[in-house]
């Protein structure tokens, strides 16, 4: 009997075992706190943990850049997640270019759209697809999906309304993207910025979300993101997690 219960928990491990490691996929979020963005970082993980544990993948969560110096090969995206990328070393820099290059894919949050100062890093900008111009103060407006058929769209209602800093954009490099969601700038005051910066709105294209190709992978981008409370966010989560099924896999879009 003892041999038989013996051999019964042994199985047991195994069986839960091969269970635990049966996921999809692995990232690499970097989640690097800065002077404004930092209270989201211990939310945004225990979101991800929930979200890892529901859609069955490993996730790598790191808050300082030396994550990107440890080898990015097993990683199928790598999720910028407010990274401050003017934090980045040359080193740090060379092996996101090499992984994007090697046909790694991306996700890129809110604060990471931006490359400081403006010029510095133009790989960057382009990896990004637009160019992050003026700081916004954070209102209330209405995003609208403009694409229903790709996967960050799907748990979003047609016109949402949101709170967040809707950074103004521009296209330097005349990359093409694909908009997911637009912001409405007649539902708020685009010319409300913090002193010292000027900004006219962009009118009626102003992308909050979309994706691309770029190098030999994927990108998908959200300028949505500010507050650590919208990593609680049902509407959020569902958004971020599309955006990362589709970079991780190339899958869910519909045609």
């Amino acid at each position: 009997m003892r041999r038989i219960a013996l051999l019964l928990a042994v199985v047991m491990t195994l069986v839960s075992h091969a269970f635990a490691a049966d996921t999809q996929y692995k990232v690499l979020v970097l989640a690097m706190p800065s002077k404004y963005h930092y209270e989201f970082v211990p939310v945004a993980r225990e979101s991800l943990e929930w979200m890892a544990k529901l859609h069955a993948f490993d996730f790598t969560y790191a808050t300082t850049a030396d994550a990107l110096d440890k080898g990015l090969s097993p990683y199928a995206a790598i999720m910028l997640l407010n990274t401050p990328t003017e934090e980045l070393n040359a080193a740090e820099r060379a092996h996101l270019e090499s992984y994007m290059q090697s046909g790694g894919n991306a996700v890129v949050v809110h604060r990471a759209a931006m490359a400081l100062p403006a010029g510095s890093w133009p790989w960057y900008e382009k990896f990004v697809g637009r160019s992050v111009g003026t700081h916004p103060m954070l209102q209330t407006g209405v995003v609208n999906v403009v694409d229903k058929s790709f996967p960050a769209s799907f748990g979003l209602p047609a016109h949402w309304i949101w709170s967040d800093e809707f950074y103004p954009l521009s296209n330097p490099y005349n990359i093409a993207i694909t908009p997911v969601l637009n912001v409405d700038e007649t539902s708020y005051d685009p010319a409300k910025i913090w002193p010292g910066q000027k900004t006219q709105g962009m009118g009626k294209d102003h992308p909050e979300a979309w994706y691309h190709s770029f190098e030999k992978g994927r990108v998908f981008v959200t300028a949505l993101g500010h507050t650590a409370e919208m990593y609680r966010d049902p509407h959020y989560l569902d958004h971020l997690m599309g955006g990362l099924y589709w970079a991780a896999t190339g899958k869910g879009v519909q045609k």
